[in-house]
């Protein structure tokens, strides 16, 4: 009888996840020895933790496909078919940890300014990372299931890192009943899936499905609960009653991490799931992505336009936002992927750049989430003026900034496969969300500031929301750079 044996090449390919689980064992040791002003280490030693990851997910890109010597086009599984390592992963992964990264400068000063800088947060943050380095290799349904409540619970504590506050306790109950419902859904799917299949690898449920036939009874029961959990997870109507609430009620750097790195997870998540897993299905699932989607884009910017607290308008937004994510996946084609994918990445670019906005405006005992806190703001700074109208018009999808590009390429991936109806009520809605976007601007020059008091967040944040600012401008003057890296990724 032989045994099963685990190469060294292939826990090389899991390298960055191990070193980031050790990194947060470390962390979690080393914060229970530190006092107060010393918290900074945690905070450093996460960064350092980022780049060590993006360091050795470069190194082994290469390496580890040699020493396995098994890929093909560049993908390879290791530990039994339950973990993949390929360009679309390695890509993903190292936007990831440059977004966790930033969202974790952006917040540093507020959450030293509110008594919430405390070593849980970045381990938090760490083990969030980790929940979406797991699911953007996962191989197997399992596998896809552990990444994603890594990436849940990690959220759900975050929600509640304010233990003084009622709101937020309020806010992370109601996602952690949510979220638990949303889980329930996706695993139950899971295993009605794998009763039909008689497997949970995702590439050998790709070949049962066809064998079986996807328009089994079975496999479409088990599609909808999927379907409906990663709608839940993505934020997508009929399933969004907690983003709005969440985003308000979360402080404001949680808000800020909740609203841009696990976006990539569910994207990569439904790429796993739908598009290689069940693929044989996209009639079924393509159905119920377009309900989801149209949804999605009414209602989120319908009830964006009533909100006076821009926490909860950018909320809507992202409702919104995730609709043309969903146009792209549900053309089922190569190029619709690729359109979702850079869509994804370009939207968490400009949603993490308008959060930090509310952060530099912030100061102690003051937060500036509501629109009428950004009056004036072109006479107190004309230059995060400046910034915050280019996020909000990129956002918008107003050429030449890099939403314009994006939106255009989901639109395009929805026409080719003859949904051009759908392009066309997707063009209304982004009219639509043009006024509410354009209600922030002009805001911020035409009318009197609401008081005198100046800017007061430090040069590294300032620095750091400029080049956020000037990212979408430059991504949309010269967008074929990363258009081309997502079509080299999905090929």
């Amino acid at each position: 009888m032989s045994e099963a044996v685990i190469s060294a090449a292939e826990y090389a390919t899991a390298s960055a996840e191990i070193f980031v689980l050790g990194a947060i064992c470390l962390i979690l040791l080393v914060d229970v020895f530190l006092e107060e002003r010393n918290r900074w280490i945690s905070y450093a030693l996460t960064l350092l933790t980022l780049i060590g990851a993006a360091v050795i997910t470069l190194t082994h890109a290469v390496d580890g496909r040699i020493a396995l010597n098994n890929g093909v086009d560049g993908r390879v599984t290791a530990f039994f078919g339950t973990f993949v390592s390929d360009p679309l992963g390695d890509v993903l992964k190292l936007f990831a940890y440059g977004t966790v990264g930033v969202a974790l400068m952006y917040s540093y000063e507020r959450l030293k300014q509110r008594g919430l800088l405390r070593g849980e947060y970045f381990i938090l943050a760490l083990v969030a990372l980790l929940g979406i380095m797991v699911m953007t290799s996962a191989g197997s349904l399992i596998t896809v299931y552990l990444g994603v409540e890594l990436l849940a619970l990690s959220l759900y504590a975050m929600v509640a890192i304010d233990r003084d506050a009622q709101v937020p306790a309020e806010s992370a109950m109601k996602y952690f009943v949510l979220g638990a419902i949303a889980s329930g859904m996706i695993l139950y799917g899971f295993s009605i899936i794998y009763g039909m299949t008689g497997t949970l690898q995702l590439d050998e449920i790709a070949v049962a499905v066809r064998e079986v036939g996807p328009d089994k009874l079975g496999l479409v029961f088990g599609l909808v609960f999927i379907v409906a959990g990663l709608a839940f997870k993505f934020g997508a109507v009929p399933f969004h009653m907690w983003i709005p609430d969440v985003y308000h009620g979360a402080p404001t750097p949680v808000t800020l991490f909740i609203g841009s790195a696990p976006k990539i997870a569910y994207f990569i998540l439904a790429i796993r799931v739908l598009a290689e897993g069940l693929g044989a299905m996209v009639e079924s699932w393509q159905n119920m992505l377009i309900v989801l989607s149209i949804l999605s884009m009414a209602i989120g910017n319908v009830v964006a336009i009533a909100q006076a607290n821009l926490k909860r308008m950018l909320a809507y937004s992202t409702i919104s936002n995730v609709g043309f994510i969903l146009l792209g996946i549900l053309a089922g084609t190569t190029t619709g992927y690729r359109a979702a994918m850079y869509y994804t990445i370009t939207y968490v670019i400009m949603a993490i750049g308008s959060f930090a906005m509310i952060l530099l405006l912030s100061r102690q005992g003051f937060e500036a989430d509501k629109i009428e806190d950004f009056r004036g703001l072109n006479r107190k700074s004309p230059w995060f003026a400046a910034v915050m109208a280019m996020l909000m018009f990129s956002t918008a999808g107003v050429p030449p900034f890099v939403g314009f590009w994006a939106k255009l390429a989901v639109l395009g991936a929805v026409v080719n496969v003859g949904l051009a109806w759908l392009a066309a009520l997707a063009v209304v809605f982004s009219v639509i969300a043009a006024y509410y976007y354009l209600r922030v601007v002009k805001v911020m020059y035409f009318d009197e500031p609401a008081d005198e008091v100046s800017l007061q967040a430090g040069g590294t944040m300032r620095a750091l929301i400029s080049l956020n600012g000037v990212a979408v401008l430059i991504l949309g003057i010269f967008p074929s750079a990363l258009i081309e890296l997502c079509a080299r990724v999905l090929p």
